[in-house]
């Protein structure tokens, strides 16, 4: 979680000379949100990665999506939390 606000921190370090306090919250809030949105992506992508293994390899393949899923769920968690 701290890498994501490290991201986030850096884009909006680039557009502090630009931007005044008012629009940098603004800006911080939608690149924040676009950077979860993008992580979370990646993570559906490997869950149905996982869901697409053959038949034999179902069984870790399950265990490796539900690692992902609680991940997530508590990403989510920490990051509602910091609005």
């Amino acid at each position: 979680m701290e890498k994501l606000k490290t991201i986030v921190d850096n884009a909006i370090g680039e557009l502090e000379e630009t931007l005044s306090g008012d629009q940098l919250d603004k800006v911080a809030k939608v690149i924040g949100a676009a950077v979860i949105r993008g992580m979370l992506e990646g993570q559906h992508q490997a869950v149905d990665a996982c869901n697409n293994c053959v038949e034999a390899e179902q069984d870790i393949a399950h265990k490796i999506a539900t690692a992902i899923r609680q991940k997530n769920d508590a990403l989510i968690v920490n990051l509602s939390s910091m609005r």
